[in-house]
């Protein structure tokens, strides 16, 4: 299938790598012309321009944005969508917010343009292992889109199915779901990154802990010192925390088990903030998420180990650095 991709960041380049590789024409454009070289060494097709990349795709022609949420991907969506004709199909692909989702897409219907929104999870780690998707649209669009979204989707790999699933919607399986009209992808996506707020807030307080159980401020005989990365690594096998988070726990503390390179001040990326309003529209209590999300706030200020591991995380599964002062 032909597709467009704008933004070749950390996961918009590999996402369109993963499309070449699948045998999937990609024409791209970023501002960072060294990023286009990069793609374009891969089998991509360079554009200079939305409307260049228009001229290069076949009708309908479906534009695929990998932007940081906000105003840099309001002003991009509007002049491709200028450029855009009658069946067209604009995908956003970022963490926007689902709300701005349901107003694009009564924009753009109104115009004849198809929008679709794909809450995408799987970080720098996506090209390999492939992308999580929660896909937000027209049904028959969506369907129009299975191609791109079925080659980015990890498949059904080695994890174990699920009894009973076998008359249910088989792309759940294979990493991707259709969750509903526009804003019901981004708004499933925003929920998933609110609960990774507390599994890792979860993480980062129990290894704390552990580590502060050798103080001098407690009985001598009650001191204990664990080896983190050990315990990280153990808890990988066979036991019910396990998770992709904790492997990555591991992975930071087999490399340093201080944490040294790592101040702890935690950056939050807007989808705690937007999941906490959601709770607070729906009168849903969200007491762990809401913490998470504060504890971030905290971290700015005052720094422990636990919020050091919170940034090795985030570094892990995304490439996020710390924010400087």
């Amino acid at each position: 299938m032909d597709i467009g991709i704008i933004g070749l960041g950390r996961m918009g380049g590999n996402i369109a790598r993963r499309l070449l590789r699948g045998g999937h024409k990609c024409v791209v454009l970023d501002r960072n012309q060294d990023a286009v070289k990069d793609v374009a060494g891969a089998g991509g097709l360079a554009s200079k321009d939305s409307a260049d990349m228009l001229k290069k795709l076949k009708a309908p022609r479906a534009v695929w944005l990998m932007l940081p949420a906000g105003e840099i991907t309001e002003k991009v969506l509007a002049e491709v969508a200028a450029e855009m004709s009658t069946g067209d199909i604009l995908i956003d692909g970022g963490n926007s917010f689902y709300k701005d989702d349901i107003r694009r897409a009564r924009t753009l219907r109104a115009k004849g343009i198809n929008y679709v929104d794909v809450g995408t999870s799987g970080g720098v780690w996506g090209l390999e292992r492939g992308y999580c998707m929660m896909i937000g649209g027209d049904q028959d669009i969506v369907a129009h889109l299975d191609p791109i979204f079925a080659c980015l989707a990890p498949g059904l790999g080695k994890i174990d199915r699920t009894p009973g699933r076998e008359k249910r919607d088989p792309r759940a399986e294979h990493g991707y779901v259709h969750c509903g009209p526009a804003g019901s992808g981004h708004f499933a996506k925003m929920i998933h990154n609110g609960i990774e707020y507390g599994l890792m807030q979860a993480y980062a307080e129990g290894f704390d802990i552990l580590r502060n159980k050798s103080s001098e401020a407690l009985p001598e005989d009650e001191r204990f010192t664990f080896d983190m990365a050990d315990l990280a690594e153990v808890w990988r096998r066979g036991s019910v925390i396990s998770s992709w988070l904790l492997d990555l726990c591991a992975i930071a503390l087999t490399r340093d088990s201080d944490l040294k390179t790592f101040t702890g001040s935690v950056a939050d990326s807007g989808e705690g903030r937007w999941t906490v309003e959601a709770a607070i529209e729906e009168a849903v209590p969200a007491d762990v998420l809401t913490t998470a999300l504060y504890t971030r706030f905290r971290s700015r200020r005052d720094h422990t180990y636990a919020e050091k591991l919170l940034s090795a995380m985030r570094y892990e599964f995304g490439g996020h650095v710390e924010q400087k002062k």
